[in-house]
């Protein structure tokens, strides 16, 4: 009995390990014991993950072997890297760059062939075709370091931006190449082969492109709460998309790229679905790819003799300075600085999936030999030990200089602390999103949640009853790993409320829901939001969300003569960056010649392009002018101003009714600026000034005026 116990469980053991449970144990330890154990030697831990797939493999202490299920996870893991890449791109960046992608991508396929092919058939021997496969194979290249960038914040620097559209371009280009080979090689390279490629990449681009994003979007908004299934359905357009690559006659690799792609505007950054992508992939997937790239890894090989190690240098030496030529080149042709150059090589110098693809199917077609395919395994574990180490060094190289820089910007703005006072939990989710959104990532604050409950009777009991209600705010905040600070207060009047728990939180901006309209007599008595508005120095967002963000098309931004005059100028025109490139979305900004140069100066300040689009005509009252410009789909932003802001013009009195009458479907927000003080004369009348009783004397004078300019034409009628 004892015996067949002790059988049992050596049999469990035996290499390789065939026990499903104990496989998926033993790459999860590996996953978070190496890069653990390896960090104490600086060694990153992409490259712990990588060795281990070299011990633990086949060609190691064989624990493990590249079965189905090892496949399948390295295979998603793959797909997860280039999608992540697709989704993280920042658009707006990688459209102004796309002739330097083009570049880059050209070059860092032109320039490696071009070294590649006379070595392999002058110095190694091979034939015309078996040099042209080999010497393609180093034009690939694998964004394996890709999590590096992503894990040090600096996925949308510009160097990576140009480094990732020019992945896609050679790794297509190469594996167009490679089926041209193919089909040279079976004779089949005819006319039909070029219609069917064309055709079938034309179709597989109107899917990604048109048709998933118009799904996405209706899927999103018919199930906003599911969060789940917006996981699952995102996860599910991936594989779809690799599928369709592959039925097109590339690689699912480019497959998933698009559809990161497709679905980049309707995945913001710090959006809690994006959390979720990025935290499954980087803990599970991903490390499963990079422990099967070490397990293809063959050491052994070195030792069939001095040919096999001739070929096994020869190609990684090849490989790795092609690569370092193109991303010179494109350093030196657009001046980017030493560090952005390493950035480029590090990305683009690791060679894994397409360059794998490329070998085996020239070996399984007989124009390479085994030298050749051995000596590309060896060639994978040097170039994503190379990248890795270049890519972290020059990532925290990138930091520490951005960092460094110095850069103008008002004191409070990276210690920035927001408070969103509930009215209606019903546009809640969408208004906290929108401050997650805008918040400085700097800012070490949380978001401040406030309820502020009526001073009567039953105070105690619906001070309780709030912070209740207010506790799947929390859920939701924490699932994108926002940092939100619930609280709620007693007090007689709902504005005196917020305006004393913003100065206790010592908050800085408050963001509170578009108000209902007001009666008559409300006119007379100063509104919730005027009396926030008038009593506080703080930034003031007064926000009506018609749509989920993601739906919207383009920011429209209102801007007044004199704005860039007032303190809070350099702070909410970086929000409204922020949030464009959350968004994917462009900036229309409509302003007067001065405040455009003021705000391309400010731009030029903090060292960042000013991709704002602005509008040839001006005029501040004429909203029927603005109308032309703004389209039913946009988020309209309308910087105002208090009365004693240097900003303030007339016109902006009553203009959230003026807004609500112009623009009725458009997602809108009202911004008032920080001031440096507030002359609170009244503040001590608590709700009623006369601020309202020389707004409506204006408003008398207005209609007189109106009546006399309709009399003045009749009588010339």
């Amino acid at each position: 009995m004892g015996g067949s116990f002790i059988d049992q469980i050596a049999h469990e053991f035996e290499r390789p390990f065939q026990n499903p449970v104990l496989v998926f144990a033993v790459i999860l330890f590996i996953i978070l014991l190496s890069p653990i154990v390896l960090r104490k030697l600086k060694i990153p831990g992409i490259i712990g993950l990588i060795i281990s797939g070299v011990i633990i493999g086949p060609h190691g202490i064989n624990w493990l072997e590249k079965n189905s299920a090892v496949t399948l996870f390295s295979t998603i893991g793959l797909l997860y890297i280039m999608f992540i890449a697709g989704l993280e791109l920042d658009l707006k960046e990688f459209q102004r760059n796309k002739n330097r992608s083009l570049v880059f991508g050209f070059l860092t396929f032109i320039i490696p062939l071009t070294i590649g092919f006379p070595v392999c058939y002058y110095l190694l021997n091979y034939d015309f075709t078996a040099s042209l496969l080999i010497s393609s194979m180093f034009s690939t290249h694998t964004m394996v370091s890709y999590p590096i960038v992503s894990k040090f914040g600096i996925s949308k620097n510009e160097a990576v931006a140009i480094t990732v559209g020019g992945t896609i371009l050679t790794d297509t280009a190469v594996l167009i190449l490679l089926a041209i080979i193919m089909s040279s090689n079976g004779g089949g390279l005819n006319l039909s082969f070029w219609v069917q490629l064309i055709a079938s990449l034309a179709v597989f681009s109107a899917i990604m492109f048109w048709v998933i994003p118009k799904i996405t979007a209706w899927f999103f908004q018919k199930l906003e709460s599911e969060k789940t299934s917006h996981y699952i359905f995102v996860l599910s357009v991936v594989f779809f998309a690799a599928f369709l690559a592959e039925l097109a006659g590339i690689e699912p690799i480019i497959g998933a790229f698009v559809a990161g792609l497709s679905l980049n505007k309707l995945i913001p950054y710090s959006s809690t679905l994006m959390n979720r992508i990025e935290f499954i992939g980087q803990s599970i997937f991903i490390p499963f790819f990079l422990i099967s790239v070490g397990m293809l890894v063959d050491i052994k090989v070195l030792l069939n003799g001095p040919s096999a190690v001739i070929i096994a240098v020869t190609l990684s030496v090849v490989a790795l300075i092609g690569k370092w030529m193109a991303s010179s080149a494109t350093a030196s042709l657009f001046r980017y600085s030493a560090d952005q150059r390493k950035l480029i090589f590090g990305l683009s110098s690791s060679h894994a999936a397409a360059t794998l693809a490329v070998i085996l199917v020239g070996f399984q077609a007989g124009i390479i030999d085994e030298n050749a395919l051995n000596g590309t395994i060896l060639l994978i574990l040097v170039t994503c030990l190379v990248a890795t180490i270049v890519t972290e060094n020059a990532a925290k190289r990138i930091i520490t200089s951005e960092k460094e820089e110095p850069v103008i910007e008002y004191p409070v703005h990276n210690s920035e602390h927001i408070m969103i006072p509930i009215a209606n939990m019903d546009n809640m989710e969408t208004l906290l999103e929108f401050a997650v959104f805008v918040k400085n990532k700097k800012s070490i604050n949380p978001i401040t949640i406030l309820s502020v409950v009526p001073n009567d009777e039953e105070a105690e009991k619906n001070l309780v009853k709030a912070k209740k209600n207010l506790q799947p705010l929390v859920k939701m905040a924490s699932a994108n790993e926002t940092k939100v600070k619930i609280t709620a207060t007693i007090d007689h009047n709902i504005a005196g409320g917020i305006i004393r728990a913003s100065r206790e939180e010592m908050t800085d901006t408050i963001m509170i829901g578009w108000p209902r309209k007001t009666g008559l007599i409300e006119r007379f008595i100063e509104t919730k939001t005027a009396s926030i508005i008038s009593r506080t120095s703080k930034a003031v967002y007064i926000c009506h969300f018609a749509q989920p963000l993601i739906n919207h098309s383009k920011i429209a931004v209102v801007c007044p003569p004199l704005a860039e005059l007032e303190p809070g100028f350099e702070i909410w025109l970086p929000k409204i960056n922020a949030l464009s490139r959350e968004l994917s979305l462009n900036v229309f900004c409509y302003c007067n010649p001065v405040t455009n140069t003021a705000i391309h100066d400010l731009f030029r300040q903090r060292k960042q392009k000013c991709g704002f689009i602005f509008s040839e005509e001006y005029d501040l009252e004429d909203l029927d002018l603005l109308q032309k410009y703004v389209g039913n789909d946009d988020m309209l932003f309308y910087v105002a101003a208090r009365r004693t802001s240097v900003s303030y013009d007339n016109c902006m009195e009553n203009i959230q009714e003026k807004l609500e009458k112009q623009f009725p479907g458009n997602s809108k927000i009202i911004i008032y600026p920080r001031v440096h003080h507030i002359d609170s004369k009244f503040s001590e009348y608590g709700d009623i000034n006369a601020e309202p009783l020389s707004q409506g004397f204006e408003r008398v004078q207005k209609i007189g005026r109106d009546l006399g300019n309709l009399l003045k034409r009749e009588h010339k009628g």
